[in-house]
C-alpha cells in the first residue's frame, strides 16, 4: 500500500458514526478533498421536500435524509441493498427521476393538445382510395387496422404523435404511403425521413412506383445530391410541387423550406437523434401550426420503454407479417468453420438462390483485427469463379451502389459482400442466406434487422452468425437472443436490458443517459406509482410539478419531447 490512510481506534477516539465514501477520482483530486466539497454541498444544496407527501409511496425516507445516508450510511447497513440500489435511500432518489419524467411527459402531452396542426382527410374517390385500388396485394387486418388510427389522428386539429411499429418485413412502408396520400390529398405536403441513403432509396423506388401514376410529384433529397440538381428539388419543396420529399438527414438542412408540411415521417426514428427529429417537426413554416409526426421502427418499443420515455406517445402495432413469409434459421459458428460457410453459399448459388455476406468495416484497420468486406469479396470471388460476386459499402458513389443493388436484385448477382448498408429496406425475396462477419460486434437490432433482409419470399432461409472467439459477455448475450428468438419484441426487450435506454432512443446526445439511478426493468413498480401520481400532481400541485421537474431534468426536458 502507497501512502496509506489510517486512523487509531481506542475507547477515547470511537469508530466513525458512519462509513467513509470512497469516489471515483483522479491523482489530482484527493478523497480528503471530495468528501469535503460533498459534505458542504450537501448542507447548501436546496434539498426542501416539494412533493406531498400523499404521492411518495410507502416507506421512503424524506429527500435530504436519503443524499445524506447513501453519502455516510451507517455502519450496521446492509451492503446488499446499496450494492442493489434496492434500499429504501435509493428508491427514493429512484422514485424521484422516475417521476420527474412522467411529469416532463404528461406536459408535454398536455401542451401538445393545445398546439393545432392541419385538419387531413382524404376525399371519396381521392388519392388514398386510387392507391389501395392499384396496389399489386391485399393489406393484412393489421396494416389495414394501423392505416385507419392515423386516418383517424390526422383528421383531428391537433398533432398527430404516434409510432408505427412493426417486424421486419410487416409492410410498414405501404402505411406510410397511405398516409402520404391522404396528407397530399388534403392539399399538403409529407416528408419522409430515413438514416441511410439505401434505405432512403428503396422508400423513393417504392413511394415513385405507388404514387407517381397517381399523379404525386416527388422530390429526393440526401447528402450525395449536389450542385444544380438539389436546387432544383429545393425549389420544387419549396414551391410545392413536390407533394412528397423523401430523402435521409439532407430534408431538415436549414436551406430546404417547405410551401406547407402536413405530415413528417421519421423511418428507424431510433436511427437519430432527437434534435435531429425536432428540427423536422419545425419544418411547418404557417404560425401557430406543427405538422403531424408518424415514427416508424422495426425495432419495437419494449413495454417499460414506452411507459417511460414514451409515456406521452400513441402507439400502433403492425403485429402479423404478410403471407408468403418464411421464418429463418439462426445458427451460430465460430470463425474456424468459415469454409462450411463458403461451402453452404457455394450450394445455395447452384440452385439459384441469392446469399448477402455482411462485415462491420470496408478496409484493413489498424486498429481493429475484423475481416473486412474488401478481402471477404475477393476471397468468395475466387472460391465462386463461376458466379458473379458482388461489393457494396457506403464509400461507393450512389451511381455505382445503385448498379449493384440493382444486379442483386434483378438476380444476375448470386453473393453481394456488404456493409451494414443493407441493415433496412432492401428486399429481395430470392435471398435465402444471410452470413454476419464478426456478429458480437454487431447491436442487437442491427443483428435482428440484417437477418430480416432474408426470408421475404417462400424459400427457407437461413442466418449465420459468424464470430471471433473469446466472446465477451455482453457478445454471447447478443447472439444467443439473435439465436434463440425471431420475436421482435422479445430482442427489443433484450436489447433495452444490454444497452439501457438512451442508445435505444438516440438520446445519447443529450450528453447524459436520459436515466442515472432508475432501471427500467428492475423498477417498474416504481414506475407504474409515478405514472398514477404524475397527472394527479399536475391538476392539484402545478407549482410542485413543475419544481420537481426544473430540479430533475433542468433543459433536458426538450428532448423528452421528441
Amino acid at each position: 500500500m502507497v501512502h496509506p490512510s489510517f486512523k487509531a481506534v481506542d475507547d477515547a477516539t470511537p469508530l466513525a458514526a458512519a462509513l467513509t465514501p470512497v469516489y471515483p477520482t483522479s491523482a489530482q483530486l484527493p478523497q480528503a478533498y471530495l468528501r469535503k466539497a460533498v459534505v458542504s454541498a450537501l448542507a447548501r444544496a436546496p434539498l426542501d421536500e416539494v412533493l406531498p407527501a400523499d404521492t411518495l409511496p410507502a416507506g421512503l425516507p424524506p429527500l435530504r435524509d436519503a443524499l445524506n445516508f447513501l453519502h455516510h450510511p451507517a455502519p450496521q447497513v446492509s451492503l446488499a441493498q446499496l450494492a442493489d440500489h434496492s434500499h429504501p435511500a435509493w428508491q427514493r432518489l429512484k422514485f424521484e427521476e422516475l417521476l420527474a419524467q412522467q411529469l416532463s411527459q404528461a406536459q408535454a402531452q398536455r401542451e401538445r393538445a393545445l398546439l393545432r396542426a392541419p385538419l387531413l382527410w382524404g376525399r371519396p374517390g381521392g388519392l388514398h382510395e386510387k392507391l389501395l385500388a392499384a396496389l399489386p396485394f391485399q393489406l393484412t387486418r393489421a396494416q389495414r387496422r394501423v392505416a385507419e388510427e392515423i386516418a383517424k389522428d390526422l383528421a383531428r386539429a391537433q398533432p398527430m404523435h404516434r409510432l408505427l411499429q412493426g417486424d421486419v418485413g410487416s409492410g410498414k412502408t405501404v402505411v406510410a404511403a397511405l398516409a402520404a396520400a391522404v396528407t397530399i390529398d388534403a392539399g399538403w405536403q409529407c416528408a419522409l425521413m430515413a438514416p441511410t441513403e439505401i434505405l432512403a432509396e428503396q422508400h423513393f423506388r417504392k413511394l415513385v412506383h405507388w404514387l407517381e401514376p397517381l399523379g404525386i410529384g416527388v422530390a429526393w433529397l440526401t447528402g450525395s445530391r449536389k450542385g444544380k440538381v438539389r436546387t432544383q428539388m429545393v425549389e420544387r419543396v419549396a414551391s410545392g410541387e413536390a407533394a412528397l420529399v423523401v430523402g435521409t438527414h439532407a430534408v431538415i438542412q436549414h436551406d430546404v423550406h417547405f410551401a406547407k408540411l402536413g405530415l413528417a415521417i421519421v423511418d428507424e426514428q431510433h436511427r437519430f437523434g432527437v434534435a435531429q427529429r425536432l428540427a423536422l417537426r419545425r419544418k411547418l413554416a404557417e404560425a401557430g401550426l406543427e405538422p403531424h409526426l408518424l415514427m416508424m421502427s422495426a425495432t419495437p418499443i419494449p413495454r417499460t420503454l414506452a411507459m417511460s420515455y414514451f409515456a406521452d406517445l400513441d402507439v400502433s402495432t403492425i403485429d402479423e407479417l404478410p403471407p408468403g413469409r418464411t421464418s429463418v434459421v439462426t445458427k451460430v459458428f465460430a470463425d474456424g468453420r468459415r469454409e462450411e460457410v463458403i461451402a453452404r453459399i457455394r450450394d445455395e448459388a447452384a440452385r439459384g438462390r441469392q446469399v448477402y455476406w455482411v462485415c462491420p468495416l470496408i478496409e484493413e484497420s489498424e486498429t481493429l483485427d475484423l475481416q473486412n468486406a474488401t478481402e471477404t469479396h475477393q476471397q468468395l470471388s475466387a472460391a465462386l469463379p463461376d458466379k458473379m460476386v458482388g461489393l457494396l459499402h457506403g464509400r461507393m458513389p450512389p451511381a455505382e451502389k445503385a448498379a449493384v443493388m440493382s444486379l442483386f436484385a434483378g438476380g444476375q448477382m448470386s453473393v453481394l459482400v456488404s456493409t451494414t448498408v443493407i441493415e433496412v429496406g432492401v428486399d429481395v425475396p430470392n435471398a435465402s442466406l444471410m452470413i454476419i462477419e464478426h456478429a458480437e460486434r454487431f447491436g442487437l437490432s442491427q443483428l435482428h434487422q440484417l437477418r430480416g433482409r432474408v426470408g421475404r419470399g417462400a424459400v427457407a432461409s437461413v442466418c449465420v452468425l459468424l464470430y471471433t472467439p473469446p466472446l465477451s459477455d455482453t457478445g454471447k448475450a447478443r447472439l444467443r437472443a439473435v439465436a434463440e428468438t425471431t420475436d421482435g419484441f422479445e430482442i427489443a426487450r433484450r436489447d433495452l436490458e444490454i444497452r439501457g435506454p438512451g442508445e435505444f432512443m438516440g438520446a445519447r446526445q443529450s450528453g447524459d443517459a436520459l436515466l442515472r439511478f432508475a432501471d427500467l426493468n428492475e423498477d417498474s413498480r416504481l414506475l407504474q406509482h409515478a405514472r398514477r401520481v404524475a397527472p394527479m400532481l399536475l391538476d392539484r400541485h402545478p407549482a410542485a410539478a413543475r419544481a420537481h421537474v426544473a430540479r430533475w431534468l433542468g433543459a433536458k426536458t426538450d428532448y423528452l419531447k421528441a
